[in-house]
């Protein structure tokens, strides 16, 4: 096929994977690395890195998304399978309940599909910056807007979360504790402090390893019941400088195939940036997801495990984390197993 793009975004590594890859850095991920990741479980505990789905609650985080709703399915006489007997209906003893669930797909803890965020970037060389998406994807070709189909749908026909869902999220993962270095007050952390804190805590990274990061932030979130105070988040807990070159050249050369925290976003998102034109407002998405093509993780549940791991002297784990097998979808719930 030919090649979608004439330039690539400096710093990126489109094509490396193939010039039709959609997985990223997930290639990386490799049946050794499912057996590297075997080994680091010594004595068969479990832990569970969701959050309940309808957490954080309301729309403080994020004013597009909202909680999960869950309704009763309704069938073609306009019954509802709720509590519903069949005993009118077949003379039988059955009683059902069948619902379904109305939800943002990235309201609580979820990836980012590598669909969700792009750039304006002149990857035709014409001299004018388009919209493209990682390995050149273009939206006009590949994906589906709602205002343009029949029932209002959207649809990315490349990089939706399927690909990662049928290439399986099981591999060795490594946690770095931020909050154990920098308690529970908001901090801007860069390059420097990630690898100080690898170094003072052994932490062994390896090509392909996907990287937890323990700030918590769920703690806090769960702490309010349901009713997130948005200055308190604000002020709150440990996040990644985005804007920091130092931060962005680590997650370039470490090799890490996933990025993943129980923060919103990852990165800072600075609300009062206006914008110049010339910069993303998300710089570690644009990296990521945009250049890299490495998923990220957030608002995972990483509490339990981070406190077992430190009691044990450990930092690597086995993580299974596949998204729902959702095409088109950009991004999905989820939840992660870790395995120690």
């Amino acid at each position: 096929m030919m090649k979608r793009w004439k330039n690539r975004p400096e710093g990126s590594n489109w094509g490396e994977f193939g010039d039709d890859d959609q997985l990223g850095r997930l290639n990386l991920i490799t049946p050794n690395k499912v057996l590297e990741a075997i080994k680091e479980v010594k004595v068969g505990k479990v832990f569970s890195l969701s959050l309940p789905l309808d957490m954080p609650g309301g729309s403080v985080l994020n004013p597009a998304r909202h909680p999960p709703k869950l309704t009763a399915t309704t069938r073609t006489d306009g019954k509802q399978v709720y509590l519903h007997s069949f005993k009118d209906d077949h003379n039988t003893t059955d009683v059902a309940c069948d619902d379904m669930v109305t939800m943002s797909l990235q309201y609580s803890t979820q990836w980012d599909a590598l669909s969700h965020i792009g750039s304006h970037f002149d990857a035709d060389g014409d001299g004018t910056a388009e919209k493209i998406f990682y390995n050149g994807y273009k939206p006009q070709e590949h994906f589906s807007h709602p205002a343009h189909t029949p029932d209002g749908s959207s649809h990315a026909h490349r990089l939706g979360i399927e690909h990662m869902a049928q290439h399986g999220v099981q591999g060795r993962a490594v946690m770095i504790d931020l909050r154990r270095h920098f308690g529970d007050v908001r901090k801007l952390v860069g390059g420097k402090e990630i690898q100080k804190i690898i170094e003072i805590d052994g932490i062994d990274i390896r090509p392909g390893d996907m990287v937890c990061l323990h700030t918590g932030f769920t703690d806090v979130v769960m702490s309010m019941g349901g009713k997130p105070d948005a200055d308190r988040l604000a002020a709150s807990c440990s996040v990644l400088d985005g804007f920091d070159p130092a931060l962005r050249q680590w997650v370039t050369q470490s090799g890490l195939s996933a990025l993943i925290a129980d923060n919103y976003a990852v990165e800072h998102r600075p609300y009062d940036f206006q914008g110049d034109g010339c910069h993303a407002l998300l710089p570690l998405h644009e990296l990521c997801l945009f250049k890299l093509g490495i998923h990220l993780g957030e608002l995972w549940y990483l509490s339990d495990l981070a406190q077992w791991l430190q009691k044990n002297n450990r930092h690597a784990f086995m993580l299974t984390a596949p998204p729902l097998y959702l095409p088109g979808a950009v991004g999905s719930p989820l939840n992660p197993i870790a395995t120690v």
